[in-house]
């Protein structure tokens, strides 16, 4: 193997982990920005979604493909034209001026950002070896976990001081910097391959499947589920074309995803416990924004600058995770204490009330934190232990799409869930909105008052009081569904026990991770 100077491995480093950063970021960036972006382009709402669905249709569609893409391509050609792809389709969206062109070049986006996560992780893992993949995979889970927390921070500034077309254009420094570190130093090895032939089948039941049913968990909600006839049709191909997907892959010799990998038993289970950590993750991240700013009336900037310190924890405790792993420990600890602490924020979060201020979400914040910490590093560690050399690429690319894909169930799952409970929370509240309930009388007095010093004497005080105290009666019924909704989530936690257990042979090919020959 050729041998890379430390000063090299440092760039690479910073070259692959930043790439997944600017990647991960723009998942979640573009939240914070609709609003504004909707009136800027005249569309609605319920349409300006299509430029977060889009990307992560291309998003999940492209990872389990990086693996042969960069096959067929080269490892450094395909991650160096997928960091151009996203730079200009950035530009390009930055520069669109109707919904459907933002719609089309975030699509391309996504496909660029898709294929950088996985292949960074790849050339990260292929660049340290030996006893430094253990803080190969503690350096970029560390990416992992502050790309989606930066992204509402960063976005949050942007849309309080300038306007949406920045949230894009920021990626073009970054994209130039990361195309330039990529030439310099990552080596040209990546590009020594043998041509795969190319699963045209493959590749169009894998499109379809995937695509189809991304568009189900992410449009589900808002086209009220089975109730339409669109979802119906696309979860019945999404069935199809994934199962005839997995059929046809496994008669291939050269399959554009290669399944038979995960014989390897350590990689099985920890797809599975991936899913569970991109459920947690994911629907962390949309329920606590949105519980900030619809019920506690936090900005954007703000909701971010909350979430910040947790990430910062994260960023330290991952190195040391990853030294530990290096001396030996077993992941398994590491991923126990990592589930049961996500157990004890989502306890911690449900106890919330109206009252809180940001001064409360510290500790458990700092939980979730360190408990994502300790799953990261070690799961993306034993997804890659028993794998050879060649076979990394499919790995990562498998892991990080079931992370993906864990993500969109979970919103899907937690966004119904809520959608439920509030409706349940709401008959709760107003059965106690009667006239013989004495609070219920002092309260409504109080905010007839508060009207009628404010309003003219013609205004209908008594229908503006009742449109207070519904409006009052909606913010609690979010609130506490938000709150049962951190509960719910610790439940799936529970699937993820058993799991762990299984993986106790690893104990000894989690050893090997970390000794794994220099032959990559």
């Amino acid at each position: 193997m050729e041998s890379l100077s430390k000063t090299a491995k440092i760039f690479i480093a910073i070259t692959t982990i930043s790439a997944a950063i600017m990647e991960l970021i723009d998942t979640s960036i573009v939240n914070v920005a609709l609003n504004q972006m909707a009136g800027n382009l005249g569309a609605s709402i319920e349409d300006i979604a299509w430029v977060i669905t889009s990307y992560a249709i291309a998003n999940v569609i492209i990872i389990p493909m990086t693996g042969f893409l960069a096959a067929y391509f080269g490892r450094l050609r395909y991650y160096m034209a997928s960091i151009a792809i996203f730079t200009i389709a950035s530009i390009l969206c930055g520069t669109s001026t109707s919904l459907w062109e933002i719609v089309l070049w975030r699509f391309v986006q996504g496909l660029g950002g898709g294929a950088l996560l996985s292949t960074s992780q790849a050339i990260l893992f292929e660049t340290f070896t030996g006893k430094q993949r253990g803080m190969a995979a503690a350096l970029f889970g560390m990416g992992v976990v502050l790309g989606p927390t930066l992204g509402p921070t960063v976005g949050g500034i942007i849309i309080d001081s300038y306007s949406w077309p920045l949230i894009f254009f920021i990626n073009l420094p970054f994209g130039i910097a990361a195309s330039i570190l990529a030439y310099r130093f990552i080596p040209k090895r990546h590009d020594e391959h043998v041509k795969p032939s190319i699963d045209w089948s493959g590749i169009f039941l894998l499109t379809i499947g995937i695509a189809a049913l991304q568009y189900v968990l992410e449009r589900g909600e808002a086209e009220d589920w089975y109730d339409s006839k669109l979802i119906i049709g696309l979860t019945i191909i999404a069935v199809i074309g994934l199962v005839t997907f997995v059929w046809w892959e496994l008669q291939q010799k050269e399959p554009v995803v290669n399944l038979h990998i995960l014989k390897d038993w350590n990689l099985s289970i920890t797809t599975m416990l991936t899913f569970i950590v991109g459920f947690i993750l994911f629907t962390s991240v949309f329920v606590f924004p949105l519980m900030l700013q619809r019920v506690l009336g936090y900005t954007a900037y703000e909701t971010g600058i909350t979430l910040l310190p947790a990430s910062v924890l994260s960023l330290v405790f991952m190195p040391f995770i990853g030294r530990l792993l290096q001396k030996g420990t077993s992941p398994q600890i590491f991923v126990i204490v990592g589930f049961i602490t996500l157990m004890g924020f989502g306890i911690l979060m449900s106890r919330a009330d109206q009252n809180v201020t940001s001064s409360f979400f510290a500790l458990p914040l700092m939980i979730r934190g360190a408990g994502l910490a300790c799953l990261f590093v070690p799961l993306n560690a034993m997804a890659v232990a028993g794998l050879h050399p060649k076979d990394i690429p499919q790995g990562v690319a498998l892991n990080n799409m079931m992370r993906q894909l864990g993500g969109s169930f979970g919103i899907a799952i937690i966004n119904n869930y809520i959608a439920h409970r509030v409706a349940i929370h709401r008959v709760d509240l107003i059965s106690n909105i009667y006239a013989g309930n004495p609070q219920f009388n002092e309260r409504y007095s109080q905010i007839y008052q508060g009207l009628q010093s404010k309003l003219p004497v013609a205004a209908n005080l008594q229908h503006q009081t009742y449109q207070v105290i519904e409006l009052t009666v909606m913010k609690q019924a979010f609130l506490l569904s938000y709150l049962d909704a951190f509960l719910y989530s610790t439940l799936f936690i529970l699937f993820a026990f058993p799991l762990i257990f299984l993986t106790r042979r690893a104990r000894i090919k989690s050893k090997s991770m970390l000794l794994a020959a220099e032959e990559v």
